[in-house]
């Protein structure tokens, strides 16, 4: 499965759309105290347990909406788009979601 956030690939030719697919991820994170407890981490370095959250997430989204692409026939997914959302009353939760376009290359 090709997933790329270009809106062909290069050498190919699509020969199919889809539509669109789409794959979320939502993760607890108690973003609120860590936050507030880790701001000198953050302007001093680089938060690695958040990364790592934010990566795993990531990958998790990027894959079941290439499984969702894969459903339908398709073996490549275009014009991919990641949006990063913080959700739930106390900001305690991290909604990764990864959408774009299932295609079929020939």
């Amino acid at each position: 499965m090709i997933i790329t956030t270009t809106p062909s690939v290069e050498g190919k030719h699509i020969t199919r759309y889809y539509g669109i697919v789409c794959g979320e991820v939502v993760a607890g994170v108690d973003f609120v105290r860590d936050f507030a407890a880790g701001l000198s981490n953050f302007f001093g370095g680089r938060s690695g347990s958040y990364e790592d959250e934010l990566i795993k997430a990531r990958e998790e989204a990027i894959n079941e909406m290439g499984s969702r692409a894969d459903v339908l026939g398709a073996n490549a997914v275009v014009g991919v788009k990641l949006d990063y959302e913080v959700l739930g009353t106390n900001n305690g939760m991290l909604m990764v979601s990864a959408s774009g376009t299932a295609v079929r290359l020939e």
